[in-house]
């Protein structure tokens, strides 16, 4: 059934597949491995809405089959994609979706939105893999992607999960499971790189010239679009990273593979928001040398942004022209997170001598330990002149003084702002989310759906769907990590 109410089975799904009119060089068409009594575990409505569909019916057994992989409708033409890439800083060569398959995009209000199965089975990008997923990483994914929707934050979207009873084996034997996740494109960073390090000129042109087409029409008419392509991916990028750092939220693996033409939060796999903060804090326990540490995110994205500025100098035409491209990142990031930092702590006006309060506020932080969601949200509580009510922000430091100190020089920063605390408050609890996707929260909800209780994740999933509303009845779900979450790892197998 669609959002709208109108009735519609597996086989009407109006598939289309811009990105299978390519040539043949750059996917392969196959079709999905079917799973073994494939079953319903989640889906997500607003997620469902952007392709028309309703999150209700793809409980029925046909969806279900369909967005397994066990039946594929006619209108679809399944395909892997090939791409290459930048992993943890060396070049990889030919990667490409290896337990990722295409079906086709699907219509909506919004334009087309790509529907990828992953965890389909085996590609020939598969490599050493097994082209399969397991519930707990769909499970992470899923919740991610729809609780970074919520942020605001760009970012690939998940409409349902479906399981198997199929074993997999990992670090340990655990069951299959197909993770339903849309986008406008998946076309990466490394979708470029590929025809570069190949030296295939016109495949190259080809890509670039979809993209454009596709994505960012209006760049059709610059002096020079390809130029005009890198400088706003470089552009959409920056933007992105601030908007990760603002929340606390670190990628894990951010490979070049892992990088969207679009600017979107790309793979999940072992992410993680920032508890406990430590500007040099490493959610992958796969990356020993911390490469992708907090703190390193918005150089790690410069670093890939002139990664694709490489793969497109041959369409670019000069050195100068990329770099005057690339040159656009370190302003637009600065900016970004000079706005979102200045939402965070209220204010509404820019002062010369802010960023000195950000770092000390930072620093403050970073020497504490506190818990980066709980400090934010609970900032807002902050009266201009009654410092005695300060409990609840300043119980989250070791160091009351220091907070002292600190909040001394905020309150007289807040003078300056016209706003009164209850408006600053409303406005810093829009930006400022009370509930994040904590891995001890996924984790409670993946030990539920290994035994077949999903509503945990449906819990979840509506509770992560209004981040910022103060849902008193969910309170527990704000809640700092309990002892045991501080024995949680997640690495580049989740």
């Amino acid at each position: 059934m669609t959002a709208t109410g109108t009735a519609i089975t597996a086989d009407d799904l109006p598939f289309d597949n811009a990105f299978a009119a390519l040539p043949p060089a750059f996917f392969t068409r196959l079709m999905p491995t079917p799973l073994p009594a494939p079953y319903f575990v989640a889906a997500s409505p607003s997620a469902a809405a952007l392709v028309g569909l309703d999150a209700e019916k793809l409980k029925d057994a046909e969806l279900v089959a369909v967005f397994t992989g066990n039946h594929v409708p006619p209108r679809a033409k399944p395909l892997a994609a090939v791409y290459s890439g930048h992993q943890f800083g060396v070049w990889a060569g030919q990667l490409g979706d290896g337990r990722a398959i295409l079906l086709g995009e699907l219509p909506g209000p919004d334009g087309p939105m790509e529907i990828q199965l992953k965890g389909a089975g085996l590609t020939p990008y598969s490599r050493m893999g097994d082209g399969r997923a397991v519930l707990r990483s769909s499970i992470r994914e899923f919740l991610c992607s729809e609780a970074m929707a919520a942020l605001g934050i760009p970012t690939t979207r998940a409409l349902m999960i479906t399981g198997s009873d199929k074993p997999i084996m990992r670090e340990t034997v655990e069951t299959s499971a197909v993770a339903t996740r849309m986008a406008p494109s998946f076309v990466r960073f490394g979708s470029f790189e590929h025809w570069f390090y190949r030296d295939h000129p016109e495949e190259l042109r080809i890509l670039a010239d979809y993209v454009i087409d596709a994505f960012y029409p209006a760049l059709r008419s610059q002096p020079n679009p390809y130029k005009a392509l890198l400088a706003e991916v470089t552009r959409r990028t920056a933007r992105l990273i601030a908007q990760w750092q603002a929340v606390g939220f670190m990628h894990g693996v951010m490979n070049t593979d892992n990088m969207s033409i679009l600017g979107l939060t790309l793979d999940y796999g072992p992410f993680g928001f920032m508890e406990a903060f430590d500007s040099q804090h490493i959610c992958n326990h796969t990356d020993q040398q911390g490469r992708y540490a907090y703190a390193n995110q918005p150089q790690i994205g410069h670093w890939n942004c002139f990664a694709l500025g490489q793969a497109l100098l041959p369409l670019i035409g000069t050195v100068e022209d990329a770099q005057e491209a690339l040159g656009v990142y370190e302003a637009e990031f600065a900016a970004k997170i000079d706005e979102l930092l200045h939402a965070k702590l209220g204010l509404g006006m820019f002062y010369e001598n802010d960023r000195a309060l950000f770092e000390s506020m930072f620093s403050l932080m970073h020497d504490n330990h506190v818990d980066f969601t709980q400090f934010f949200r609970k900032l807002s509580l902050l009266q201009v002149d009654l410092p005695e009510l300060d409990a609840p922000i300043r119980d989250l430091f070791l160091d009351r003084e220091a907070f002292d100190a600190w909040a001394l020089d905020y309150r007289a920063r807040l003078r300056k702002e016209l706003r009164n605390d209850i408006e600053r408050r409303r406005a810093m609890d829009q930006v400022n989310p009370k509930f994040v996707l904590r891995n001890y929260l996924a984790q409670v909800a993946i030990e539920k759906a290994q035994n077949k209780d999903f509503s945990e994740v449906e819990k979840l999933l509506s509770v992560l769907a209004r981040p910022f509303d103060e849902q008193p009845e969910n309170e527990a779900y704000a809640a700092l990590p309990p002892d045991w979450a501080s024995h949680l790892e997640v690495s580049c197998s989740s």
